[in-house]
C-alpha cells in the first residue's frame, strides 16, 4: 500500500503537492458526494503549538476540491470531553475560512447520534460522519500520555458523543479505539506532522518535523507514524488490536513509501523537554526530519532508563558532518560516522535500535 510524504515548512504547498500526487479528485466519485473533513481540534490551541491540525492543510483543501467542482463539504469535528469545539474553532480560525469557502462546519458534540456497537463495544457515533461520502482524516502526529501516540485512529474518538468518549477512557481506551476504527473508515488519512507535541494531545513540547504524509489506510498509517516516533507498531495497543480485527496490516514492510521530495536544513530550535533531550545531541545544519527522528528516539530512551547510557555522548546530526568522521551520527549526512544510523531521514525506530545497542 501506497503512502506518500513531503518534506517543506510550507503546509498549504504540501497539502497540495500531496493530494494533486494522490489524484483526490478522481478519487471521490460523483460531484454532489457529501464530503467531511474531520481535523483534530481537540483543545482550543494554536497548531504551532503541537496539538491541532494547521488551517493550511484545511484551507487547502477546500480549495482544491471546490476547484474540482466538489461542493458538498463540510468541516466537522468534536472536542474532548470538558472543552469547547466553539472555542477551538475560533481559535484556530476555521469559522473565517469556511465563512469565506461557504462551507458548511459542524460541532460534532451538537450533532444526532447512532448507537452501534462492534466486539462487545457499544459506542454513539455521528450521524454526518457515518452518512459521509468521502470522508478525510487530518489527524496530527503527536504524543499521548495513555496511549503514548495518537494520529489516524485515535483522532476518529472526536466522531463520538461525549458520553461515548468517557465511556472509552472507562474501559481502556485502545479495544474501543480499534472498535470504532472497524465502524468508522477514513477514505483517506492525510496526517499533520508538521510539529506534533513530543508526549501529551494538548501540546506544549512540538517537535518540529516539517513533514506530512497520506496514506488510505488509517492501521498501517498509523503503523508508520509509530515509527517516525521510535516505536514498534506492536507498543501501540490499538494497532494490533485493529489489524485482528482484519480492518488493516500493521506491518510497515507492506508500504509503498513515495517520497514527494527530500528534507532540507531547518534552524528551528527546540525548548522546553525537547532541549533537555537536545543536550545529548550535536546538530549541524540538520533537517527537521531527522533532528526529530533522533529526539523521538531518545524520548523513547528517557521513558525506559536506558538515556543513561548515552552519558557525555553527542550525537551529530546534519548536513555540517558531509565528509567527517564523528564517534556517532544519523542520516545520509553522518555516513562515515564510526556508528552511524543510515537513512534521509532515518526513522526514530531504527535510531533507537542503533542507540540501545551501544
Amino acid at each position: 500500500m501506497d503512502i506518500r510524504i513531503i518534506y517543506s515548512d510550507d503546509a498549504a504547498s504540501m497539502t497540495e503537492k500531496l493530494i494533486s500526487s494522490y489524484g483526490l479528485e478522481g478519487k471521490i466519485g460523483r460531484k454532489d458526494s457529501r464530503i467531511i473533513l474531520k481535523p483534530n481540534f481537540v483543545v482550543p490551541s494554536p497548531a504551532d503549538n503541537g496539538a491541532t491540525t494547521h488551517i493550511e492543510i484545511i484551507t487547502t483543501l477546500i480549495g482544491y476540491l471546490q476547484e474540482h467542482g466538489f461542493e458538498n463539504i463540510t468541516v466537522a469535528e468534536g472536542a474532548w470531553v470538558g472543552a469547547s469545539t466553539s472555542d477551538a474553532f475560533s481559535k484556530t480560525g476555521i469559522y473565517d475560512i469556511c465563512r469565506k469557502y461557504g462551507v458548511r462546519i459542524l460541532d460534532l458534540k451538537k450533532d444526532s447520534y447512532r448507537k452501534v456497537s462492534y466486539d462487545g463495544i457499544p459506542m454513539e457515533i455521528s450521524e454526518t460522519i457515518l452518512n459521509a461520502d468521502y470522508l478525510i482524516n487530518l489527524p496530527v502526529l503527536k504524543g499521548h500520555c495513555q496511549t503514548q501516540m495518537t494520529c489516524c485512529m485515535k483522532n476518529l474518538k472526536g466522531c463520538l458523543s461525549d458520553r461515548s468518549k468517557r465511556a472509552f477512557h472507562q474501559m481502556g481506551l485502545s479495544k474501543p479505539i480499534a472498535a470504532l476504527n472497524a465502524i468508522v473508515k477514513p477514505d483517506l488519512n492525510i496526517v499533520d506532522s508538521i510539529c506534533g507535541d513530543l508526549d501529551f494531545e494538548e501540546g506544549g513540547n512540538p517537535v518540529r518535523t516539517d513533514r506530512m504524509y497520506l496514506g488510505e489506510n488509517a492501521v498501517l498509517t498509523d503503523a508508520f507514524g509509530a515509527s517516525l516516533m521510535g516505536f514498534r507498531p506492536e507498543d501501540i495497543e490499538y494497532i494490533p488490536i485493529a489489524a485482528s480485527y482484519g480492518i488493516g496490516s500493521m506491518n510497515i514492510e507492506d508500504i509503498n513509501l513515495i517520497e514527494l521530495n527530500k528534507p532540507s536544513a531547518s534552524s528551528a530550535k527546540p525548548h522546553g523537554a525537547v532541549a533537555r533531550l537536545a543536550s545529548y545531541t550535536a546538530p549541524d545544519m540538520a533537517c527537521s526530519a531527522c533532528y526529530a527522528s533522533l529526539i523521538h528516539a531518545l524520548k523513547r530512551m528517557d521513558d525506559n532508563g536506558s538515556i543513561r547510557k548515552l552519558k557525555g555522548m553527542k550525537i551529530a546530526c546534519g548536513q555540517g558532518y558531509r565528509g567527517k568522521s564523528p564517534d556517532i551520527g544519523t542520516g545520509i549526512c553522518c555516513k562515515d560516522a564510526r556508528i552511524s544510523v543510515k537513512g534521509c531521514p532515518p526513522s526514530a525506530a531504527d535510531i533507537l535500535r542503533t542507540l540501545e545497542e551501544l
